[in-house]
């Protein structure tokens, strides 16, 4: 066990030192976070994300007893702008005989820096029942390339006095590549109670190819992932993974006849080259604005989710490759016809294109 916990160490520190790296250096998904720092986070529409948190520390010799302390978060986007859920800590050290605790929030982000915006931005809203009152923070993040910056303040209820206290965090977060980002984040209240040091984390993130799910190895000195929590470092560094698991109702919930044209939708333009139809991959599903398109023109195809996918003719008429999140595929209809496709690696995902 002992050399398991040194080698966790070794990735973990790796990991926070590559991302503060990245802090100094001039498509939504958990890899764009941190593990103490939600920002404006959202999700997919559609979908239930449920996250394990397993954080895990060990007593000093001659014992060296290996104690696990879980946090389960479960999220729900309303929109694609809003989400709402629970976090439930097994291990508080929030409030004196109140040995965990529970979160349930709300989180809007009005602005995203891909719709135009200069930087994204979210507020939040929490009541925790260990502090018996309600907590909020502000989020911005933005996109350098592969880093992304996030920073956040917080109003924080005092569990063992009347009124607030207040407290500020900042993160980076690096992506190298579709699969893999190291993050790091740091974070203090303005009057830290007595124990209380500077909360930190550090993370090597993973993105398992062609699943929704990510796994997130990493470092800390906080217990709880919630705002109250996450804001709280102490002297003891943990180390865990963070799993998380999202449930993509269309799956579960789609219908099994063939998709209509009726039932898609479809955002159509014409430029010098000929009539372009853009098909958005997104939440698993293809979203079009219309199915109806004349011969010789052109359909592309452009991957919004955090997961490769394809394009795959159910007649054999076309094929491509593993479209990568961000990454686009073009192909051209040359005859009339009804042409429905799917995704060869979540066949679920269905479409049609009729051309005539």
């Amino acid at each position: 066990m002992r050399p398991a916990i040194a080698l966790l160490r070794h990735v973990v520190k790796s990991a926070a030192l590559l991302a503060a790296v990245g802090a100094a250096l001039p498509a939504q998904s958990v890899l764009d976070r941190s593990p103490n720092l939600s920002g404006d986070w959202i999700g997919l529409p559609g979908t239930l994300y449920f996250t394990f948190v397993h954080r895990f520390t060990a007593s000093a010799a001659p014992e060296r007893k290996v104690t696990n302390t879980p946090t389960f978060v479960f999220a729900a986007p309303l929109t694609s702008l809003a989400l709402i859920g629970a976090t439930y800590g097994t291990n508080s050290t929030l409030a004196s005989r109140f040995p965990n605790e529970h979160e349930y929030f709300a989180r809007l982000a009005p602005l995203r820096q891909r719709d135009g915006a200069p930087v994204d931005a979210g507020v939040q809203l929490a009541f925790n029942d260990a502090a018996r009152g309600t907590d909020a923070e502000l989020g911005v993040g933005r996109s350098f390339g592969p880093l992304r910056v996030l920073g956040a303040g917080r109003a924080l209820r005092r569990p063992d006095a009347a009124g607030y206290r207040y407290a500020v965090a900042g993160a980076s977060v690096l992506r190298i590549g579709s699969y893999i980002a190291l993050s790091g984040d740091v974070g203090t209240a303005t009057q830290r109670t007595e124990g209380e040091r500077v909360a930190w984390s550090g993370a090597l993130q993973l993105q398992l190819p062609l699943t929704p799910h990510t796994l997130s190895i990493q470092a800390t000195n906080v217990g709880t992932t919630t705002l109250q929590g996450s804001a709280r470092g102490d002297k003891e560094v943990r180390y865990g993974f963070e799993f998380t698991i999202p449930l993509t109702l269309r799956r579960y919930l789609h219908r099994k006849t063939a998709p209509s044209p009726d039932s898609t939708v479809a955002h159509q333009y014409a430029s010098a080259g000929g009539q372009i139809v853009h098909v958005r991959i997104q939440g698993l599903a293809f979203r079009m604005s219309g199915s109806a398109i004349t011969a010789g023109a052109t359909v592309e195809w452009t991957n919004d989710d955090p997961v490769a996918h394809t394009v795959t003719a159910t007649d054999g008429s076309f094929q491509s490759p593993l479209i990568e999140p961000g990454r686009s595929w073009r192909y051209t209809f040359a005859k009339p016809g009804t042409y429905t496709f799917s995704c060869t690696p979540h066949p679920f995902m269905r479409g049609v294109i009729v051309v005539s």
